[in-house]
């Protein structure tokens, strides 16, 4: 299916919803002139774009699937994060909560930072200031909308599942009270019913080694980052090789009282470094 094709099949559907283009694009998180040219083949959409159109119009169950097999030129999709970044990086943070907010189960796994939607605002803009550091205006409303984001832990009816790595614990991207903040953050949200958090410790023997972070959402879609790019993969045999990473991590996990005595002792150290700033 080219460009032109899918943004004609796409316009037919809106068509026969009835729903106006400024609506549709409201509901799929991106603005009325993208949608309208991607409707008309001058700008290719990635899949997740045709997975947002496709729900903002309520396609759903096989016709959707086959629809969006449709759209798969290639199962895997990878932007730059210097596009994202010249796009508006709080425009991308919007597409991730649409996409959060049509998934069920949620399978994050960091090996680098805490995951966004476990961030306190100050980690978070400790984390945008890193090189390449974002302007204060653009960091501040990024962190605005990840924080807005967080809303949907609350939601009982999804479940979370994080495994983070205990060094990511440990690593000093900002002041230590900010560090000691966010660690109380992860205990804080660690005894919510639906979210299950697990810290992957440095002792035991390893079963893989955390070459990326990754988020894996109701086992259909995942979402891979790098040091360059963001990286979207459908593949059902994709899919399945993260699921299976992320069970091979948890299977070393801690958990429950047990990861949360390992955060506060970490946290616990973070306190004397702050009296000597």
């Amino acid at each position: 299916m080219t460009t032109e094709s899918l943004g004609t099949a796409l316009r037919a559907l809106r068509d026969a919803s009835g729903q106006t283009g400024g609506a549709v694009a409201r509901r799929a998180s991106m603005s009325a002139s993208k949608l309208s040219k991607i409707e008309n083949g001058k700008v290719r959409p990635t899949v997740q774009d045709v997975d947002l159109i496709l729900t903002a119009l309520g396609v759903s169950g096989d016709a959707k699937e086959q629809f969006l097999a449709a759209a798969r030129a290639a199962a895997t999709e990878e932007t730059a994060w210097r596009v994202l970044r010249r796009m508006g990086p709080w425009k991308h943070q919007r597409t991730i909560q649409a996409i959060e907010a049509g998934t069920q189960t949620l399978k994050l796994f960091q090996g680098q930072l805490i995951p966004g939607l476990l961030q306190t605002p100050e980690y978070a803009s400790a984390v945008l200031g890193l090189p390449p550091a974002l302007p204060e205006e653009s960091r501040a409303r990024t962190v605005t909308v990840r924080m807005e984001r967080q809303a949907t832990l609350y939601d009982r009816d999804r479940s979370f599942h994080f495994l983070i790595c205990e060094h990511v614990l440990r690593w000093l991207i900002s002041d230590p009270l900010i560090m000691a903040l966010q660690l109380d953050r992860l205990v804080s949200v660690s005894r919510l019913p639906n979210v299950s958090l697990g810290v992957v410790p440095v002792g035991p023997r390893m079963p893989d080694f955390p070459m990326t972070c990754f988020s894996l959402h109701d086992d259909r879609l995942v979402i891979v980052e790098t040091f360059h790019s963001e990286v979207t993969t459908r593949d059902p045999r994709d899919v399945q090789l993260y699921a299976d990473t992320f069970e091979r991590f948890g299977a070393v996990a801690l958990y429950g009282d047990d990861m949360r005595t390992l955060v506060e002792s970490v946290r616990n150290a973070f306190l004397p470094q702050q009296e000597r700033h």
